[in-house]
Protein backbone atom coordinates (compact mmCIF):
# COMPACT_ATOMS: atom_id res chain seq x y z
CA UNK A 1 0.00 0.00 0.00
CA UNK A 2 1.36 3.40 -0.95
CA UNK A 3 0.60 7.00 -0.06
CA UNK A 4 1.60 10.34 -1.55
CA UNK A 5 4.14 12.31 0.53
CA UNK A 6 4.96 15.98 0.15
CA UNK A 7 8.47 17.27 0.91
CA UNK A 8 11.15 19.56 -0.44
CA UNK A 9 14.78 18.72 -1.22
CA UNK A 10 17.39 21.47 -1.08
CA UNK A 11 20.23 20.81 -3.50
CA UNK A 12 23.71 22.21 -4.13
CA UNK A 13 26.30 21.83 -6.84
CA UNK A 14 25.19 21.52 -10.44
CA UNK A 15 22.38 23.62 -11.89
CA UNK A 16 19.13 21.61 -11.93
CA UNK A 17 17.18 24.25 -13.84
CA UNK A 18 18.81 23.92 -17.25
CA UNK A 19 16.80 22.25 -20.02
CA UNK A 20 19.23 19.34 -20.01
CA UNK A 21 18.89 18.85 -16.26
CA UNK A 22 15.11 19.12 -16.32
CA UNK A 23 14.88 16.53 -19.09
CA UNK A 24 17.24 14.23 -17.17
CA UNK A 25 15.16 14.59 -14.01
CA UNK A 26 11.96 13.76 -15.87
CA UNK A 27 13.58 10.65 -17.34
CA UNK A 28 14.78 9.62 -13.88
CA UNK A 29 11.27 9.42 -12.42
CA UNK A 30 11.35 12.97 -11.01
CA UNK A 31 8.33 14.10 -13.02
CA UNK A 32 6.59 14.30 -9.63
CA UNK A 33 8.77 17.27 -8.63
CA UNK A 34 8.63 21.01 -9.29
CA UNK A 35 12.07 22.57 -9.65
CA UNK A 36 12.73 26.10 -8.42
CA UNK A 37 15.11 28.47 -6.69
CA UNK A 38 14.73 30.87 -3.77
CA UNK A 39 17.42 33.21 -2.50
CA UNK A 40 20.00 31.44 -4.62
CA UNK A 41 19.13 28.02 -3.16
CA UNK A 42 17.81 25.40 -5.55
CA UNK A 43 14.97 23.15 -4.45
CA UNK A 44 12.70 20.41 -5.72
CA UNK A 45 9.17 20.17 -4.34
CA UNK A 46 8.01 16.54 -4.47
CA UNK A 47 4.65 14.82 -4.34
CA UNK A 48 5.94 11.26 -4.34
CA UNK A 49 4.03 8.03 -3.99
CA UNK A 50 5.79 5.40 -1.87
CA UNK A 51 5.19 2.81 0.88
CA UNK A 52 6.54 5.23 3.53
CA UNK A 53 7.79 8.79 4.01
CA UNK A 54 11.41 7.68 4.32
CA UNK A 55 11.17 5.51 1.22
CA UNK A 56 9.77 8.47 -0.70
CA UNK A 57 12.55 10.82 0.43
CA UNK A 58 15.45 8.42 -0.09
CA UNK A 59 14.23 7.36 -3.53
CA UNK A 60 13.92 11.03 -4.51
CA UNK A 61 17.44 11.76 -3.25
CA UNK A 62 18.81 8.86 -5.28
CA UNK A 63 16.86 9.82 -8.41
CA UNK A 64 17.96 13.47 -8.31
CA UNK A 65 21.64 12.72 -7.74
CA UNK A 66 21.65 10.01 -10.40
CA UNK A 67 19.94 12.19 -12.97
CA UNK A 68 22.16 15.29 -12.69
CA UNK A 69 25.92 14.69 -12.28
CA UNK A 70 27.48 17.01 -9.71
CA UNK A 71 24.30 17.74 -7.77
CA UNK A 72 23.89 16.70 -4.14
CA UNK A 73 20.90 16.87 -1.84
CA UNK A 74 21.75 18.72 1.39
CA UNK A 75 18.46 19.00 3.30
CA UNK A 76 14.90 17.77 3.52
CA UNK A 77 12.29 20.41 4.33
CA UNK A 78 10.27 21.51 6.18
CA UNK A 79 13.01 21.83 8.80
CA UNK A 80 11.94 24.95 10.65
CA UNK A 81 13.64 26.84 13.45
CA UNK A 82 11.29 28.07 16.19
CA UNK A 83 11.51 30.33 19.23
CA UNK A 84 10.02 29.60 22.66
CA UNK A 85 7.09 31.84 21.79
CA UNK A 86 6.41 29.89 18.59
CA UNK A 87 6.70 26.57 20.43
CA UNK A 88 4.20 27.85 22.98
CA UNK A 89 1.76 28.86 20.24
CA UNK A 90 2.02 25.51 18.45
CA UNK A 91 1.61 23.48 21.64
CA UNK A 92 -1.15 25.61 23.17
CA UNK A 93 0.99 26.43 26.22
CA UNK A 94 2.22 29.65 27.75
CA UNK A 95 5.73 30.83 26.94
CA UNK A 96 6.66 30.43 30.61
CA UNK A 97 5.47 26.81 30.60
CA UNK A 98 7.65 26.04 27.58
CA UNK A 99 10.60 27.89 29.11
CA UNK A 100 10.39 25.74 32.25
CA UNK A 101 10.22 22.60 30.12
CA UNK A 102 13.24 23.74 28.13
CA UNK A 103 15.42 24.16 31.24
CA UNK A 104 14.22 20.98 32.96
CA UNK A 105 12.31 22.64 35.80
CA UNK A 106 9.06 21.10 34.58
CA UNK A 107 8.34 17.82 32.84
CA UNK A 108 10.54 14.73 32.49
CA UNK A 109 13.63 16.60 31.28
CA UNK A 110 15.85 16.03 28.25
CA UNK A 111 14.21 18.82 26.27
CA UNK A 112 16.08 19.21 22.93
CA UNK A 113 18.99 21.67 23.14
CA UNK A 114 18.86 24.88 21.09
CA UNK A 115 19.98 24.39 17.50
CA UNK A 116 21.06 27.99 16.97
CA UNK A 117 21.76 31.16 18.96
CA UNK A 118 22.54 29.02 21.99
CA UNK A 119 24.39 31.82 23.77
CA UNK A 120 21.76 34.44 23.00
CA UNK A 121 18.54 35.37 24.74
CA UNK A 122 16.30 34.52 21.78
CA UNK A 123 17.38 30.91 21.18
CA UNK A 124 16.16 28.76 18.30
CA UNK A 125 15.11 25.11 18.30
CA UNK A 126 14.46 22.68 15.46
CA UNK A 127 10.71 22.17 15.33
CA UNK A 128 11.13 18.52 14.26
CA UNK A 129 13.09 17.76 17.45
CA UNK A 130 10.71 19.68 19.70
CA UNK A 131 7.60 18.06 18.22
CA UNK A 132 9.18 14.63 18.62
CA UNK A 133 9.97 15.38 22.27
CA UNK A 134 6.41 16.48 23.04
CA UNK A 135 5.10 13.25 21.51
CA UNK A 136 7.59 10.87 23.18
CA UNK A 137 8.24 12.57 26.53
CA UNK A 138 4.80 14.03 27.26
CA UNK A 139 2.56 11.86 25.09
CA UNK A 140 1.24 14.96 23.36
CA UNK A 141 1.28 14.64 19.56
CA UNK A 142 1.56 18.11 18.09
CA UNK A 143 -0.37 19.50 15.16
CA UNK A 144 1.83 20.22 12.13
CA UNK A 145 4.60 18.03 13.48
CA UNK A 146 6.89 16.83 10.69
CA UNK A 147 7.11 13.08 10.02
CA UNK A 148 9.46 11.39 12.54
CA UNK A 149 11.43 9.89 9.65
CA UNK A 150 12.37 13.38 8.46
CA UNK A 151 14.98 13.63 11.22
CA UNK A 152 16.42 10.29 10.11
CA UNK A 153 16.60 11.47 6.50
CA UNK A 154 18.42 14.66 7.45
CA UNK A 155 20.74 12.74 9.78
CA UNK A 156 21.73 10.51 6.86
CA UNK A 157 22.44 13.56 4.69
CA UNK A 158 24.42 15.25 7.48
CA UNK A 159 26.50 12.14 8.10
CA UNK A 160 27.18 11.69 4.41
CA UNK A 161 28.40 15.29 4.11
CA UNK A 162 30.53 15.24 7.25
CA UNK A 163 32.42 12.02 6.49
CA UNK A 164 34.03 13.63 3.45
CA UNK A 165 36.01 15.87 5.83
CA UNK A 166 37.14 13.20 8.31
CA UNK A 167 40.51 11.51 8.63
CA UNK A 168 41.09 7.76 8.65
CA UNK A 169 41.00 7.44 12.45
CA UNK A 170 37.75 9.40 12.70
CA UNK A 171 36.21 7.38 9.86
CA UNK A 172 37.07 4.20 11.75
CA UNK A 173 35.26 5.52 14.83
CA UNK A 174 32.25 6.44 12.72
CA UNK A 175 32.21 2.94 11.24
CA UNK A 176 32.19 1.41 14.71
CA UNK A 177 29.31 3.61 15.82
CA UNK A 178 27.38 2.79 12.68
CA UNK A 179 27.91 -0.90 13.40
CA UNK A 180 26.36 -0.44 16.84
CA UNK A 181 23.49 1.51 15.30
CA UNK A 182 22.81 -1.22 12.74
CA UNK A 183 22.69 -3.83 15.49
CA UNK A 184 20.28 -1.68 17.48
CA UNK A 185 18.05 -1.27 14.45
CA UNK A 186 17.98 -5.02 14.02
CA UNK A 187 16.97 -5.43 17.65
CA UNK A 188 14.18 -2.90 17.24
CA UNK A 189 12.91 -4.86 14.26
CA UNK A 190 12.96 -8.14 16.19
CA UNK A 191 12.21 -7.21 19.79
CA UNK A 192 9.58 -5.47 21.82
CA UNK A 193 10.59 -2.17 23.48
CA UNK A 194 10.50 -3.84 26.91
CA UNK A 195 13.21 -6.34 25.99
CA UNK A 196 15.30 -4.04 23.82
CA UNK A 197 17.69 -2.79 26.52
CA UNK A 198 18.42 -6.26 27.85
CA UNK A 199 19.16 -7.69 24.41
CA UNK A 200 21.22 -4.64 23.48
CA UNK A 201 23.34 -5.22 26.60
CA UNK A 202 23.98 -8.81 25.52
CA UNK A 203 25.11 -7.54 22.10
CA UNK A 204 27.53 -5.13 23.76
CA UNK A 205 28.92 -7.88 25.99
CA UNK A 206 29.43 -10.16 22.99
CA UNK A 207 31.28 -7.40 21.12
CA UNK A 208 33.70 -6.87 24.00
CA UNK A 209 34.33 -10.56 24.56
Amino acid sequence: MTETYEFTLLVAGADVQTDEALNALAEASCDDATVGSSGGVQHLDFDREAPSYLAAVLSAVDDVETAVPGVRVVRVLPDEYVTLAEIAQRTARTRESVRLLSIGERGPGEFPPPAARGAERNKLWRWAEVASWFASALGEPVHLAPPPAQRAANAILDLRASTAELGRAELSQVRQELGSLVRRVRLIEMASPASLDAKDARWSHADSA
